[in-house]
């Protein structure tokens, strides 16, 4: 039993190594299967012998491919021919080439055609005027410009590879894909002819009815207008520009997504979100967004910058609404705030500060249960601001830095003049407490009232005048008459270190170290093949559902405006 087994290893080993060694296929001669007229002219052909048709073409075979022609010189020695006037070369059922002139080398199992080249399968037909079929590698080549017509499209370049087992063309400079619903260009493109399916690299644009992409990798399924790019990737959507490290789009959805350093732009209302997830809706006209998002209302000298852990931005232009969802933060010159959530109406003008709102103007602190600021409609300048309930206003003193300015009432308003807040009025049950100084920056006193209303007239951000309404009852006291725990208004909370001071403090430490979603194929191209494999094999892809539509020839497009 063993010797048995000894000897079958051995003789697999042997027969490995018998097969390993064997040398490559010998190339096998052209044979005539129908050679019609014959003759030879030793000066100009030396060697060859020369046939010309009758009734008939002649006809060549080998391994597989079959040959017509009106005039073949034939270079036996040498295995191959010149094939001249109406040539047809057929590989099997599936490939056939026709033109003017084909010559075919049999050892290398080379065709080199010229003269109105047509190359066809099921798929699609190739039109150039040079061309080489590579018999062995399965590939045909062009490098002065070709048209590819297949069931939708109409392609174009100036260089183009086609791989006949992966059925996939590799088409490089000046790259064009002409289709009734939109116009792709590109530097580069590898094209599937059964999926319709291209692959980008280089600047690259498509041009829809209702969209323009620009990209520099990308993936487009020509059948249904939807694919994606991972590179410099711009969508101009519905008067939005979308732009991300990746970037999907579906044109029957109306749909767009972007990955990773987002920024859509409204193109109307000079609107900028920036995240590194969103989504645009186009049938909704609504953007959402979140991961580290913000939206900017882009403005002459003064940018808002509105921050939530959620933004949406929904309606059409004249009426869009901007809406921040938990933890949402804004700032602008001089103007900031916290909350919950925020909601701001283009078409009111009214930006509403949701839950446990907070305001900050200059160092004026501003706190109550609801805060609205009201825009201009004409100018889209700050006109008013609204505190409702427990409105309250703090400022530290800034020359003593130890004590606090303090206003409340019932309800606040207060009015804009170029973007700065110039009158607060508090109204109902309000209460002053106020640090008194003289020119000297001296403390004359510390004045603490009760009336009916206060106007507090602002300067440059600071306390320039205050104004009491219907029977003042206040007293001016000295620092020594009035103790610490009497300069504190009831409800007083200070939350200065809570200040928002520049538009990078909108993000917190989460919103900072957002760890970024890795994008297949940025840093590695993706196995292009394999990826078409699999959408072959997924049912649900669009491709493999929808009926052909047929492309024009672009031959009868300039026949037809003739």
């Amino acid at each position: 039993m063993l010797r048995s087994t000894v000897l079958g290893t051995l003789f697999l080993f042997v027969s490995i190594c018998v097969f390993a060694q064997e040398p490559p296929e010998e190339p096998k001669q052209i044979n005539i299967v129908y050679g019609a007229n014959f003759t030879k002219n030793e000066t100009e052909y030396p060697g060859a012998s020369i046939f010309s048709k009758d009734e008939r073409q002649v006809q060549f075979e080998h391994q597989g491919a079959d040959l017509w022609c009106d005039v073949a010189i034939y270079f036996q020695r040498e295995n191959r021919l010149e094939a001249i006037g109406n040539v047809l070369l057929k590989q099997g059922d599936s490939v056939e080439m026709t033109a003017k002139k084909i010559n075919y080398q049999g050892d290398e199992k080379l065709a080199k055609a010229w003269g109105n080249v047509v190359l066809k399968n099921a798929d699609m037909t190739l039109r150039t005027d040079t061309l080489r079929l590579d018999r062995i590698k399965q590939e045909a080549y062009y490098q002065d410009n070709g048209t590819v017509i297949d069931s939708a499209n109409t392609l174009t370049s100036r260089i183009g590879r086609y791989f006949m087992e992966q059925k996939k063309y590799q088409f490089l400079d000046s790259v064009h894909i002409d289709n009734p619903e939109y116009i792709l260009d590109s530097e580069q493109l590898d094209y599937y002819t059964t999926s319709k399916n291209a692959y980008m690299y280089g600047p690259s644009t498509i041009v829809g009815e209702t969209y323009k992409i620009y990209c520099e990798r990308g993936f487009y399924d020509t059948k249904v207008e939807s694919g994606y790019g991972i590179k410099n990737t711009k969508i101009n959507y519905n008067n939005r520009i979308v732009e991300g490290d990746s970037v999907y789009f579906n044109k029957a959805r109306e749909f767009a997504s972007a990955t990773n350093n987002i920024t859509v732009t409204d193109t109307i209302n000079n609107g900028v979100i920036r995240a590194h997830y969103a989504e645009v809706h186009k049938a909704k006209d609504s953007v959402f967004a979140t991961k580290r998002a913000v939206s900017i209302l882009v403005q002459e000298l003064d940018s808002l910058y509105v921050h939530g852990d959620t933004l949406m931005v929904t309606g059409k232009p004249e009426a869009r609404i901007t809406r921040a969802f938990r933890n949402a933060k804004f700032f602008k010159k001089d103007l900031s705030g916290k909350c919950d959530s925020i909601h701001s109406e283009e078409k009111t003008g009214i930006t509403q500060l949701i839950k446990n709102p907070i305001l900050w103007n200059g160092a004026n602190q501003m706190t109550g249960d609801s805060i609205h600021l009201i825009s201009n409609l004409e100018t889209e300048k700050l006109d008013s601001l609204k505190v409702l309930q427990n409105a309250f206003v703090i400022s530290l003193d800034s020359i003593s830095k130890k004590g606090y300015n303090q206003a409340k009432g019932i309800n606040l308003y207060g009015q804009f003049v170029e973007n700065e807040l110039k009158i607060i009025d508090l109204v109902q049950n309000t209460e002053v407490i106020y640090y008194m100084y003289n020119d000297d920056d001296e403390l004359i006193g510390i004045d603490k009232t009760v009336c009916s209303a206060i106007r507090i007239t602002m300067a440059n951000n600071d306390v320039e005048d205050l104004t009491f309404f219907t029977n003042p009852d206040g007293t001016i006291y000295t620092e020594a008459e009035l103790p610490e725990n009497s300069r504190k208004l009831q409800g007083f909370i200070w939350r200065g270190d809570e200040r928002i001071m520049t538009k990078d403090d909108i993000f917190d430490e989460d919103d900072n170290n957002i760890e970024l979603v890795k994008i297949r194929g940025i840093d590695n191209p993706i196995d292009i093949d394999a990826e078409e494999e699999e959408r072959s094999k997924n049912e649900s892809d669009p491709v493999n559902n929808l009926p052909n539509t047929k492309a024009t020839d672009p031959r009868q497009k300039d026949a037809s405006r003739k």
